[in-house]
């Protein structure tokens, strides 16, 4: 019976590290996600997009954030091995606390993808969200969090 229970407990402590190591992030930078959901994104992602593009993006927006004569609303990083895991906090109180702010904040990236000249290069400014942009660079999740106790996590398909 006792190794019974120690191949159990060995079994639970393992199972628990493996999805301790699925999302690391969780509980470091985010709360356990209240909402999930699989975006099929409508583009497939660039054979040329890596970690360094990716960190490239994240800093480039990053120091746009920077340069502005107020604080940031929301900070924006990327995270995972492979940097595919980005993730935005919200700096104000009650900001991203609702899956509607979440989404509004997607829509207004949307918005600002759409103006960008790779979106007008690639003809797809169109129809493609913020979301088709991240998995153009290669991303493969996104959180966003109020930083408190809400956090929506997207995984891009």
């Amino acid at each position: 019976m006792r190794y019974i229970l120690t191949a159990v407990a060995a079994a639970i402590l393992i199972t628990a590290g493996a999805a301790q190591a699925q999302d690391s992030q969780e509980g470091y930078y985010y709360p356990k996600p209240s909402v999930t959901e699989t975006y099929q994104a409508r583009v497939a992602t660039l054979p040329d997009s890596d970690r360094s593009r990716r960190l490239g993006f994240v800093t480039a927006l990053s120091k746009e954030f920077d340069a502005r004569p107020y604080p940031p609303n929301y900070l924006i990083f990327a995270k995972g091995d492979e940097a595919d895991k980005l993730i935005i906090v919200g700096m104000i109180d009650g900001q991203f606390n609702t899956v509607y702010r979440t989404r509004a904040l997607l829509a207004d990236l949307t918005s600002s993808a759409r103006l960008t000249q790779f979106f007008q290069q690639n003809a797809i400014a169109e129809y493609a969200t913020f979301l088709d942009f991240l998995k153009l660079l290669g991303f493969k999740q996104v959180t966003i969090t109020d930083g408190v106790a809400f956090a929506q996590q997207i995984k891009l398909d």
